[in-house]
């Protein structure tokens, strides 16, 4: 699996900065021909009340990646993904600093996508896993 064109991450972080993604300090870094990566910083924004990463947070780092990395999947002209259900296991505390999420696809089938991403600390040690299954829809008529 590769995606459909190549990824422009100016655009995407641009079109992110105005919602949920840009509140919590998402920015997509990397990407390769069927991965893509992002980081989130651990503070104010998405600590819990105990200052520690906010288990949801770390799920919308990860349905983030998913959902765009599934998109960069699909004929954007006719089909979009949309979220089906998220998993998440949350490995290892985190006080401060970054956090990396990298999404891989599982599965990319015709009507489903099923994505994991990996969610690290700085020295490379696992904060979260998750699983993300997406729905190929048609895009919504104006």
């Amino acid at each position: 699996m590769a995606f459909l064109a190549p990824v422009d991450l100016d655009a995407a972080n641009q079109l992110s900065r105005n919602s949920l993604v840009g509140h919590l300090g998402i920015v997509l870094t990397e990407a390769g021909d069927d991965w893509l990566r992002g980081t989130m910083p651990v503070d104010a924004r998405t600590h819990q009340p105990f200052g520690i990463l906010h288990g949801g947070a770390s799920v919308a780092l990860a349905e983030t990646l998913g959902s765009m990395a599934g998109n960069l999947c699909v004929d954007n002209r006719s089909q979009m993904v949309v979220g089906l259900e998220i998993n998440a296991n949350h490995l290892r505390a985190k006080r401060d600093g970054v956090v990396t999420g990298t999404a891989r696809a599982l599965h990319v089938g015709r009507s489903t996508q099923v994505w994991e991403i990996r969610i690290e600390d700085e020295a490379g040690k696992l904060v979260c896993v998750s699983r993300l299954t997406l729905a190929v829809v048609p895009v919504p008529k104006p």
